[in-house]
């Protein structure tokens, strides 16, 4: 045991927080630099955020000259958690200016956009920044690696965010690469472009309704059946939306619903997507009344 701990010892003792790396460490390159897995695309956005501070210019910018990252993904932020922010910022300060860029009117957010609306929430007037010369997309990936290493970040604002991002590199693969992303994983939140409008009207007002490979799953199965198969998801995806089947059951529902119409009358369709439900309890039944048997009198003479 000791042994394993000794070889774990020695394979990380080089490592380093961010924030002892030195300037003169970090190698310079125009294009964003890439690296193996999220991990590693996270370590090197953090670097390159480090970068940017060492070489921009510290200043005290009024907050509402100041607007979020074009290619910032989250739809959602949590208040409760803005609101402990923005409790110990007025408590100790800001222990880390945010990072900006100039924009044609005010300035961007490269890094720090909770720090930002944490002070929106306190009433600040100013704040203490960095001004940085990112390109676009060095303020593509860091804005969407930060947020993909977050658990509070649903896979449809990963997926809008990939779309923005898209254009700023010369290939999918090295979007790919960029993101820490497998290819497969890149075209899973792909999908999201490709299902029906009234899904992502509701995952505009919901982002969590669908996750990315149930969306895969939809997309896919919507494909294959055609016609039949967007016709079943317009029936099934509201059972989603409610929560009433399970996203990853959908795809499934909507196979049973599409086949079945095809061969079998109505009611058989229905019966199909019971199945992807608990049993239900079923109204009691009426006590069957006894028969009254014939009297003399009504008898045939």
């Amino acid at each position: 045991m000791s042994n394993m701990r000794e070889q774990l010892l020695a394979k990380t003792a080089g490592i380093r927080k961010t924030s002892a790396i030195q300037k003169d460490e970090i190698k310079r390159n125009e294009r964003t630099q890439t690296a193996p897995g999220l991990a590693g695309a996270l370590a090197v956005a953090q670097m390159r955020v480090q970068e940017l501070e060492s070489s921009g210019v510290a200043s005290q910018l009024a907050v509402a000259e100041i607007v979020p990252n074009p290619w910032q993904p989250r739809r959602v932020f949590n208040d409760s958690k803005l609101s402990d922010l923005a409790e110990s910022i007025r408590e100790v300060g800001l222990m880390q200016p945010i990072v900006v860029r100039r924009a044609e009117s005010g300035y961007q957010i490269v890094a720090g956009e909770r720090r930002w609306r944490a002070h929106k929430m306190l009433g600040a007037e100013t704040i203490n920044a960095v001004v940085a010369e990112p390109s676009d997309a060095d303020m593509a990936v860091l804005a969407l690696v930060e947020n993909v290493s977050r658990d509070d970040l649903s896979d449809y604002e990963i997926a809008l965010s990939i779309r923005q991002t898209e254009k700023e590199f010369p290939s999918r693969s090295r979007l790919a690469e960029a993101l820490g992303l497998s290819r497969s994983g890149l075209y899973r939140f792909l999908s999201f472009a490709q299902l029906p409008d009234y899904i992502i009207r509701d995952l505009e007002l919901q982002p969590f309704l669908l996750g990315g490979t149930a969306a895969e799953a939809f997309v896919m199965t919507i494909r294959k059946y055609g016609e039949a198969g967007d016709a079943a998801a317009k029936e099934i995806w509201p059972l989603v939306a409610t929560g009433k089947m399970d996203q990853g059951k959908a795809a499934s529902a909507i196979k049973a619903l599409a086949t079945q119409r095809a061969n079998t009358p109505s009611a058989a369709s229905e019966r199909s997507i019971d199945k992807f439900f608990p049993v239900r309890s079923m109204p009691a039944r009426l006590p069957r009344m006894p028969t009254a048997s014939p009297s003399r009198s009504s008898r045939p003479l």
